[in-house]
């Protein structure tokens, strides 16, 4: 049987041990993160809930290879993260899409830069647009796209090269409340099709709970796991959950935790 560094059984895809970030300025220097340890096991989907400033957009710098740790370290199946790497996909709040390319050409420009042959990035591309309900636009651009069909872009861009990990930070902040429900509810879907392992990072309480099966709560100043609460609720889920006593008690619990 084959352990993980955090002595855990292997089955970690991703292991967080000891990050700390300090940012050094010319007269002063910022603790950003300290003593940060987490993992996310295959196949599941985690939600990092803090509130702003608590170094949760920072941590998930450092698990995409974006920022070094100051000290500690981060491994995607045993293996240490020291740079970007195709075995993790990001999206971000910002669509950060290329305008001038059509929905199918931002697919997948990813796979062009991997070097995968022609046939295999139009079989994918194809899969990708099927689970993404994107099919009948994969000609457009993306201003002729709402807001919640270019993150869903954003997230078959990063899904593309089959990554081991999707990092997702804060997708959905820049929605409405009727997008941001109905992306929940698509993010969901894609999660239970594809199995990817997903680490999530949001400020929003309902969402962490609705979404994900384990949350971390980071507590600010600096940066660290003030909590790690199990989600009682299985894979097929939907909004009826969010008048269930359990997530009642899981909102006001977390919503104490966030903010102290």
């Amino acid at each position: 049987m084959k352990i993980s560094p955090t002595g855990r059984l292997a089955d970690d895809k991703l292991v967080v041990r000891g990050v700390s970030k300090t940012f050094t300025g010319r007269k002063s220097s910022v603790a950003a993160l300290e003593g940060v340890d987490l993992h996310v096991d295959d196949g599941e989907l985690v939600c990092l809930l803090g509130a702003s400033g608590c170094g949760k957009s920072t941590l998930l710098s450092i698990i995409g290879g974006l920022e070094a740790p100051t000290d500690g370290e981060v491994r995607i199946d045993e293996e240490l993260v020291i740079g970007p790497g195709a075995d993790r996909g990001m999206v971000f709040q910002a669509y950060s899409l290329y305008p001038w390319l059509s929905v199918s050409e931002n697919i997948e420009f990813g796979l062009k830069v991997a070097r995968w042959p022609k046939a295999e990035r139009a079989r994918r591309v194809q899969e990708l647009l099927g689970i993404m309900s994107l099919t009948e636009f994969a000609k457009a651009l993306p201003r002729e796209l709402s807001g919640g069909m270019r993150q869903r872009v954003a997230i078959a861009r990063a899904l593309a090269p089959e990554p081991d990990v999707l990092l997702l930070d804060e997708p959905f902040g820049a929605l409405d409340a009727q997008t941001k429900r109905s992306m929940q509810d698509f993010l969901l879907t894609v999660w239970r099709r594809t199995g990817t392992t997903i680490l999530m990072v949001t400020h929003d309480v309902e969402e962490a709970i609705y979404l994900s099966q384990r949350v971390y709560v980071l507590a600010a100043r600096p940066g660290r796991v003030a909590a790690e609460v199990d989600i009682p609720f299985g894979h097929d889920r939907g909004p009826n959950i969010k008048r269930d006593p359990r997530f009642l008690d899981l909102r006001d619990e977390l919503s104490d935790l966030v903010t102290h």
